[in-house]
C-alpha cells in the first residue's frame, strides 16, 4: 500500500530540496535533478505549491521556484494537502445504505489510522525533516555531490 501519491511524494521532496536552498530561485530542471523527479510531472506539482503560497514562482530566464513559506513553520501536512490531500472516510465506501454516515468497525479503524497520520504530518515541519539527526539525510546524495554543469549553468 502506498500512503502518498506520486504528487504528494514529489511535493515533499521538492519542498525539502528548496528548504535546503533557502532564498535560491531554482529552475525546474535543477529541482528535478536534485529530487530525482520527472520534470514534466514535477512542474505541475510546483505550480500547485505556488498556487497556495508555499512556493513563489517567477517566469523568465532568471525565474524559477523558491520556498515562500518559512521551513520552520511549514507543516508537512500543508505540503501534502496542497497537491493531494489524505482521503478520509466520511461514509460507507461500499455504498451500503444502512451504514449511512455510521462507519462499520473496519472502516472506522481505517479512518482513525488516517486521522493519526494527519496529526503526525501536522506536527512535523519541513525544517524538522531537514535538520533531524539521522544516518541518512533527505536527498543527501544529491546535496553532497559536486554541482553538475546543468545545475550551475546560468539561463537554464
Amino acid at each position: 500500500m502506498k500512503l502518498l501519491s506520486d504528487a504528494g511524494e514529489y511535493a515533499l521532496r521538492a519542498t525539502v530540496w528548496l528548504g535546503q536552498h533557502p532564498g535560491e530561485m531554482l529552475k525546474v530542471r535543477q529541482i528535478a535533478e536534485g529530487t530525482r523527479a520527472a520534470p514534466g510531472y514535477l512542474i505541475k506539482v510546483l505550480q500547485a505549491l505556488a498556487k497556495v503560497g508555499i512556493l513563489s514562482a517567477q517566469r523568465g530566464s532568471l525565474g524559477g521556484f523558491v520556498l515562500q513559506r518559512d521551513a520552520e513553520s511549514l507543516p508537512v501536512l500543508d505540503v501534502i494537502n496542497a497537491v493531494d490531500p489524505i482521503e478520509r472516510i466520511l461514509s460507507c465506501p461500499l455504498g451500503i445504505e444502512s451504514h449511512g454516515t455510521h462507519l462499520c468497525p473496519m472502516h472506522r479503524r481505517i479512518d482513525e489510522a488516517m486521522s493519526q497520520i494527519e496529526r503526525s504530518f501536522a506536527s512535523v515541519t519541513i525544517a524538522q525533516l531537514i535538520n533531524e539527526p539521522s544516518r541518512s539525510r533527505p536527498l543527501c546524495p544529491a546535496l553532497c555531490a559536486e554541482p553538475t554543469v546543468s545545475a550551475t549553468r546560468k539561463g537554464d
